[in-house]
């Protein structure tokens, strides 16, 4: 395994910056009428994800960077959300929609593989 010297070598923030594009790509496609609503949340929420992950990385192991993956966790609720929401409005085809939640389910394993590694290394510490 490749040592992690920097969040930019977590294949969990690579996922997540890619899930990012994608969504931009589909908040593109919104409706003009809802580029300045549910298109500027999805791309909020999406920026969120990897920044929350590089944010914890940087602040080293411990409560903070597990809060971090958390809110990075809740994000990634609020931009599988929204694309539903887009969907259901017919605002999108799920066409449209099929990189972004294959995108969105893996980073969304990652994200919660990284929690269970946090957790599992905070029960062995805590020993």
């Amino acid at each position: 395994m490749d040592k992690i010297l920097s969040f930019r070598d977590l294949d969990v923030w690579n996922a997540a910056m890619d899930l990012v594009m994608s969504a931009y790509l589909v908040a593109g496609k919104l409706p003009t009428s809802q580029q300045y609503e549910l298109a500027v949340q999805m791309r909020r929420a999406a920026v969120s994800i990897p920044s929350n992950i590089a944010e914890g990385h940087a602040s080293g192991p411990g409560g903070r960077y597990r809060h971090h993956v958390r809110i990075a966790i809740g994000s990634l609720a609020e931009l599988d959300t929204q694309l539903e929401l887009a969907l259901r409005l017919r605002f999108v085809q799920q066409e449209a929609l099929a990189t972004v939640t294959q995108q969105l389910t893996r980073t969304r394993q990652l994200l919660h593989g990284l929690a269970r590694s946090q957790r599992r290394s905070q029960d062995g510490s805590n020993s």
